[in-house]
């Protein structure tokens, strides 16, 4: 019997999973099965409907070694996990004959620990264990998630947080939890032979797929101790998002609360003297804490370096007193220690880190209205970080519907570690070999999507209420019908916007955090009239195809803060080195986002709407023509006249379908007359958008 071709493979799985063949897709496929085969690495661009999963799993499973997919989102991991591996292994298996065996695989704190669910949380004050399950009343939000915790235990196969429905709140799964260094390790644990996190780590090692998520996949470069089983080859989707979650798992803190809890957990399991030299170092550094402004610590002032140094010092004692000392009056002691171990060992490495110092990483003050100041420390940049762990021992193929921003994948390849692509290695320095390939979309842009831009508007300054641009986006959302998805750079923009509309427009207006992200979605695609404003998880997490959304709009750039500490400092070191610091930082995070943005209108063959820009320097600075490469192909105009009465058209049709459908009568007449051919120019892009 031949080997069956990818072509042949591709066509059989996209005909399991219900989909419909693409070129791109096809495209895809192929160079993801090169990029394996040759050991090379690939950025690939594949557009909203283009089928990327398959795209690259079907490549994957054909070429028989293990591999790694991370993912951003719970929602990819489901429909991996859920959906397109099952159905793509029970078809491709005559093919290949073999059946390729597949698992999930997350961080420890996502799976329920039998011991804290059965033994109860160790308690950080004097009166020994805690029972979460009798001390909150059953009649109590947290009494019935943990009751409901409790029986979910009994029939769970996986004890994955996500397979719980309905979920529960943080406050209760945190009781039945644990992070992997609170973890007292399957052989010393009572429950170590049950244990949910070490079946899905054995799963993992005998799976030819491991579907993980970004924050695993950082872990395991970062920490140096491997998490994920060895593979061969890597694949990144959503791999847009990246940068971020790595940087964030290689992001330390410490706040004045954390502190004092880890003072609590030792306290009882070491000698006095010793408990209080970290108490004293703790005190110390919340009085520094609570006179904490916002904003970059370019170098570390005297008292907060004395401060960290105490405590760093006093950790270090605690650390070595809690491994040499037992006390048998304290209940569950090896739990008990774990916790103050890990609490501990977390305040000693954020000190130290600061303390040393490096010009590599950027360290300042946060505040937060409800949880006080904390101080944080990150790297300047993990381009570095990944060039070294990811790329250098297997084949990676990184995937996203937006990599390309500016017209190529150099900015995106920077960020990551690699070099411009096409440069070659010497023998001096090994350099990573990619490309980059846009396999398009298979939605037409032009004549689907417009793009507006408002030139005529003022731009927006750091603080005003931008009047005109109220007055904007109400005429838009009017002509609109509503159908509008208001995609905001700042939360405090969003709540003036819903505020403002309310009060002028007969419309229902949703704001993001006055109900669940996944409600107030759920609301806005069921209803026509209805508009959802928001900030950043709406600009990448609304996937609404339909006549329901048929108008996005952009307040303005979403350009980073100013005030920003890291990414100023990552613009500052760009330009110190003799580049542009602009461009490479904040004109490359105002591109990703937009594209994310502007990806949100058009999600299915029939969409049509606009995208509306309320930033006129879009149109009118140098990086406007930089910013609109990175969006989709949509037709652009600055008319404000053209795209109202576009909208109102789009809007027309949408109605006129919508009760053609519920009346189930076709044919209905439309009204004759003369047309002008300001009318006639609008039904012809109506029927193009």
């Amino acid at each position: 019997m031949t080997k069956p071709s990818l072509p042949e493979l591709l066509h059989t799985a996209v005909a399991a999973v219900g989909g419909v063949e693409r070129p791109g897709q096809v495209t895809m496929a192929e160079a993801v099965a090169q990029a394996i085969d040759d050991g090379s690495h690939l950025l690939v661009q594949a557009g909203t409907g283009t089928g990327k999963s398959l795209g690259y799993l079907v490549p994957a499973l054909a070429h028989g070694e293990r591999v790694v997919v991370a993912t951003a989102t719970l929602a990819l991991q489901r429909q991996l996990v859920e959906r397109d591996l099952p159905r793509t292994v029970d078809a491709l298996h005559p093919q290949l004959r073999r059946r390729p065996e597949f698992a999930m695989l997350k961080g420890r704190s996502n799976y329920l620990c039998l011991h804290r669910l059965h033994e109860g949380v160790p308690q950080e004050e004097e009166d020994g264990l805690f029972d979460p399950f009798e001390a909150a009343a059953p009649t109590s939000k947290l009494g019935q998630d943990l009751l409901r915790l409790r029986d979910w235990s009994d029939d769970t196969e996986t004890g994955d947080r996500d397979d719980l429905t309905p979920g529960v709140s943080d406050r209760a799964w945190a009781q039945v939890s644990v992070t992997s260094r609170e973890c007292l390790g399957a052989s010393k644990c009572a429950y170590g032979a049950e244990c949910f996190a070490e079946a899905a780590r054995e799963r993992a090692k005998l799976a030819d797929v491991v579907v993980t998520n970004h924050a695993l996949l950082a872990i395991d470069a970062i920490e140096g101790a491997p998490v994920l089983p060895q593979h061969e080859v890597l694949i990144v989707d959503e791999a847009h998002e990246l940068v971020s979650r790595v940087t964030g798992v290689a992001t330390g803190e410490l706040t004045p609360g954390q502190v004092n809890r880890a003072v609590r957990r030792a306290a009882k399991l070491v000698d006095e003297k010793v408990a209080d030299q970290l108490q004293t170092a703790a005190e110390g550094f919340e009085r520094l804490m609570e006179l904490a402004l916002p904003g970059r610590l370019e170098e570390i002032p005297e008292d907060l370096g004395y401060a960290l140094m105490a405590l760093r010092d006093a950790a270090r004692t605690v650390i070595s007193a809690l491994g040499s000392t037992r006390d048998k009056s304290v209940q569950d002691e090896d739990a008990v220690r774990k916790q103050a171990m890990a609490s501990v060992e977390n305040v000693h490495a954020v000190a130290e880190r600061i303390t040393q110092g490096s010009e590599y990483d950027v360290v300042w003050y946060e505040r937060h209205d409800r949880f006080g100041a904390s101080l944080r420390v990150a790297p300047l940049s993990v381009s570095g970080l990944l060039r070294e762990k990811l790329f250098a021992e297997r084949s990676v193929v990184l995937t996203s519907a937006t990599l390309k921003l500016g017209g190529d994948f150099n900015g995106v390849g920077a960020s990551l570690g690699l070099p411009p692509e096409g440069t070659v290695g010497t023998e001096d320095e090994d350099v990573p070999v990619w490309k980059g390939l846009d396999v398009g979309s298979p939605f037409d842009y032009p004549k689907q999507g417009i793009l507006y831009v408002a030139r005529h508007l003022t731009a927006p300054g750091r603080e005003g209420s931008r009047g005109d641009m109220m007055d904007e986006l109400a005429e838009l959302v009017e002509a609109a019908g509503g159908r509008t998805l208001g995609l905001f750079s700042s939360m405090r923009a969003a709540q003036a916007a819903a505020e403002e509309l309310r009060g002028r427009l007969d419309k229902p207006i949703l704001l993001q955090g006055e109900d669940t992200l996944g409600e107030l979605i759920k609301n806005f695609a069921s209803d026509p009239d209805t508009c959802l404003f928001g900030t950043l998880s709406l600009w990448q997490g609304v996937d609404v195809p339909g006549p329901n959304c048929q108008l996005v709009v952009m307040d303005r750039i979403p350009f980073p803060r100013p005030d920003d500490p890291l990414m100023s400092a990552r613009q500052k070191a760009v330009e110190e080195a003799g580049g542009n610091g602009f461009m490479a930082v904040a004109a490359t995070h105002a591109a990703l986002l937009m594209a994310q943005g502007a990806g949100r209108l058009v999600r299915a063959t029939g969409d049509r709407g606009v995208v509306a820009v309320l930033d006129p320097r879009l149109a009118t600075a140098r990086y406007g023509s930089y910013l609109r490469a990175s969006l989709p192909d949509f037709w652009y105009t600055t008319d404000r006249n053209q795209v109202r009465r576009s909208l109102a058209a789009i809007d027309a049709a949408a109605k006129a379908a919508t009760a053609k459908a519920a009346t189930a009568k076709s044919g209905d007449a439309k009204s004759g007359g003369a047309k002008s051919d300001d009318e006639r120019a609008d039904e012809t892009r109506a029927a193009d958008v």
